[in-house]
């Protein structure tokens, strides 16, 4: 039996589920972060597992800012604005050089999506582009994720074909249409099994396209996938599509670490379950990456650029399950550990990341992340200070807001969040 995936498995089945499946106990082994650092589980965050407030009410990280208020976790105030009501929405992206959004149907269609100030939403008539045809749709499968080159000219887009296998494939933008005979693949992965697809694409702040990939499904990683550097599975991937080499439609950044050999040269980071949702900080470039767990744990993965973004790094996946110990004897050397959890004992299930917030209309949540869950409807966010490993978190706040069926949270224009359910509506957060 599969543990819980991906945010297209009903409620009551993956609370149901988290309840019979054994979870592993708490350890306080030690463990290194992806820069040489030693972090101990359950240091990162007191809350991880246990609901309490890790904010000692002493205050919220620098943001190099003096303004009054802004970055005051503690301050803000929230509501959501309902702009738009789609099919299955899972994913929103901000076209560079527009004030144009575009979302992902799950289905297979691609939509035009403009915002007011005032909220009012306007979606495109015909959709911008519809490959229902080619695309999957049973269990987690579907149109998973969308992103822009940095200049707007080409739109990635990933999803799953009628076989189930992962596509990643590129398409040019002539003018604000899409030119579907430009149509581009860039990538096919097999899928073993229907869940732990990932799916989530985005443009790094180094330029380069990055492409998260779950372990290829079922329970337990039953071939160890994410642990192993010649498979693609439960892996970060990050490729160059415009630099074509080697007789691939993609180059291979230097950085990767098998860009000389020993693994897959695609592969940027290993260790992950179902990355279902990631992020950069637009400001410092912080890779963040929100983990969905199997029987115990949700977790929350912070890379910071200056430490390397986490090139090379470890996520522990299925040795760890979170901080906890998983499968022992395929636990690695070395394993970045999650920079905030939260447990299934309290309701969540499935996590949904998730960005730093950095836009302008919210001050007091400039530099927090937030996330939510897809049982679990509340939205939160957390702060986090430290360059080094993972971090320390050091304010936690409920904001106040739930979303239904909440699939994914993600930066539009302007910087500002959206928020959208599965269920159809898709709200952006405003100031209350």
């Amino acid at each position: 039996m599969s543990g819980p995936g991906g945010p297209f498995w009903l409620a009551p089945v993956l609370v149901a589920l988290a309840m019979v499946v054994a979870a592993c106990a708490p350890d306080d082994i030690e463990r290194s972060g992806g820069d040489g650092t030693v972090a101990r589980p359950g240091a990162t965050s007191t809350s991880a597992t246990t609901g309490t407030t890790a904010s000692s009410g002493t205050g919220s990280p620098s943001t190099g800012t003096t303004n009054p208020g802004r970055g005051d976790l503690d301050t803000a105030r929230v509501r959501l604005t309902e702009v738009a009501t789609l099919e299955a929405p899972t994913a929103l992206t901000a076209r560079p050089r527009s004030s144009t959004m575009y979302v992902a149907e799950r289905a297979g269609r691609v939509r035009a999506l403009t915002v007011a100030a005032d909220g009012a939403g306007s979606v495109g008539e015909r959709p911008v582009l519809d490959i229902t045809d080619e695309v999957s749709v049973g269990a987690e499968r579907g149109l998973l994720g969308l992103a822009f080159s940095a200049n707007g000219a080409r739109l990635y887009v990933s999803y799953t074909d009628p076989d189930g296998d992962s596509q990643l494939v590129e398409y040019a933008m002539a003018g604000d249409r899409l030119d579907i005979s430009s149509r581009r693949p860039l990538l096919t992965v097999d899928q073993p099994f229907s869940n732990h697809n990932g799916g989530a694409v985005h443009l790094g702040p180094d330029g380069f396209l990055y492409f998260g990939l779950g372990d290829g499904g079922s329970a337990d990683d039953p071939d160890n996938r994410a642990q192993d550097p010649d498979e693609l599975l439960g892996k970060m991937l990050r490729i160059d599509p415009s630099a074509p080499s080697d007789g691939r439609p993609y180059g291979i950044p230097e950085g990767n670490p098998y860009a000389g050999g020993g693994g897959r040269p695609e592969i940027f980071l290993s260790g992950v379950r179902n990355p279902w949702r990631f992020s950069f900080d637009a400001d410092t470039g912080d890779l963040w990456i929100a983990d969905v767990g199997q029987n115990a744990i949700e977790e929350i993965d912070r890379l910071p650029r200056a430490s390397g973004g986490g090139a090379g790094a470890n996520l522990g996946w299925s040795g760890y399950e979170g901080s906890d110990r998983f499968i022992e004897d395929r636990i690695p050397d070395q394993a970045t550990p999650p920079v905030f959890e939260l447990s299934h004992d309290d309701g969540y299930c499935s996590i949904t990341g998730g960005v730093v917030y950095r836009g302008r209309r919210i001050p007091a949540l400039e530099g927090a992340y937030l996330f939510g869950d897809y049982c679990e409807p509340r939205v939160q966010a957390i702060q986090v200070e430290g360059g080094r490993a993972v971090g320390r978190v050091v304010a936690e706040r409920d904001l106040g807001v739930e979303v239904a069926s909440l699939v994914s949270i993600d930066e539009g224009a302007g910087g500002e969040v959206y928020l959208l359910s599965l269920d159809g509506p898709v709200y952006r957060l405003d100031p209350a």
